[in-house]
């Protein structure tokens, strides 16, 4: 496959004449972006300002969360395809996801950010996950491109993962080898640069060092995924930890079912703890079978302990 150019395309290629409009934009890209912010106003005034800068892509889902400190956009444009090799030459997505995360990098300093939810930088994670008659490939296609943005314009490590990476590596596996999920202040809260300043593992796009301004990336294709958390008014963080284990795919529960128990202060003085649920549906249906599966799941493993 050649290499693409980093050069982010500002508009689509010109239309030959026996091209089909209709059928250029039969297929379509969905993009979840989670940023390291949402209690800083003017910075999240500016990223949405840039989610929103072009009418092709739609904003259909903005999810902020002040005790995570985190902040998910759910993108959705169409991509064009090359009629020879097939590869993506071109979506508005990705201009939009470039506009957004320059300003994020431009408002939002890694070292002064804190907060429930574990991150490793500034843009944190970017997954992409094919819609309508798109495909697997056309969603790395697309992953890679921006991967290759992220790391070159904005001089920060880059990790593909998932059917991105060359041999499927999951993003937890990943962020397992980063220390990840290993809170650095107060016994369940992120604070600052968790990064050492050189990456233990090579980065699939952009430097080896780590600013700790900016902090690294994790870029991947999967099929579409849904969040979700689910509060559990406890102390026993062991406990819930367990159940955590219990209901998802790695602890010999629901296959390709994820989750992660996080620990948090409510108003500063009710103590939680909150299973996030990280699935991989098919349909709504299989979903919202999957999503009470899970609840059931986590209600028998609940008190059985």
């Amino acid at each position: 496959m050649e290499p693409h150019s980093n050069k982010v395309p500002s508009s689509p290629p010109a239309l030959r004449a026996n091209d089909n409009l209709s059928m250029m934009h039969s297929k379509f890209i969905c993009c979840k972006l989670y940023i390291s912010e949402s209690l800083n106003a003017m910075a999240i005034d500016a990223i949405d300002c840039a989610a929103r800068s072009d009418l092709q892509v739609a904003v259909l889902s903005k999810f902020e969360d002040c005790l995570y400190n985190r902040v998910r956009y759910t993108l959705v444009s169409y991509i064009v395809n090359d009629s020879s090799t097939g590869e993506v030459i071109y979506s508005p997505i990705r201009k939009v996801l470039f506009a957004m995360m320059e300003a994020a990098f431009s408002a939002i300093n890694l070292n002064l950010h804190s907060g429930a939810h574990p991150r490793m930088g500034v843009n944190d994670d970017l997954s992409f996950h094919p819609l309508g008659q798109s495909t697997m490939e056309d969603a790395v296609s697309l992953a890679k491109q921006v991967a290759s943005d992220t790391g070159n314009d904005f001089r920060v490590p880059v990790l593909l993962y998932a059917a991105a990476h060359p041999a499927g590596k999951s993003v937890g596996a990943i962020r397992r080898e980063l220390g990840y999920y290993r809170p650095n202040y107060m016994g369940s809260q992120w604070s600052g640069s968790m990064l050492p300043d050189v990456l233990p593992i090579s980065p699939d796009e952009g430097p080896n060092n780590v600013s700790s301004e900016r902090g690294a990336t994790t870029v991947g294709a999967t099929p579409f995924l849904e969040n979700y958390n689910v509060p559990i008014l406890s102390k026993d963080v062991a406990v819930v930890r367990r159940i955590t284990r219990s209901v998802s795919g790695r602890g010999g529960g629901l296959p390709s079912v994820q989750a992660l128990a996080l620990s948090m202060v409510i108003a500063q003085r009710l103590h939680a703890c909150w299973i996030r649920i990280m699935s991989v549906p098919i349909k709504f249906r299989q979903w919202w079978s999957r999503l009470q599966q899970t609840k059931d799941l986590m209600l028998r493993r609940g008190t059985s302990r």
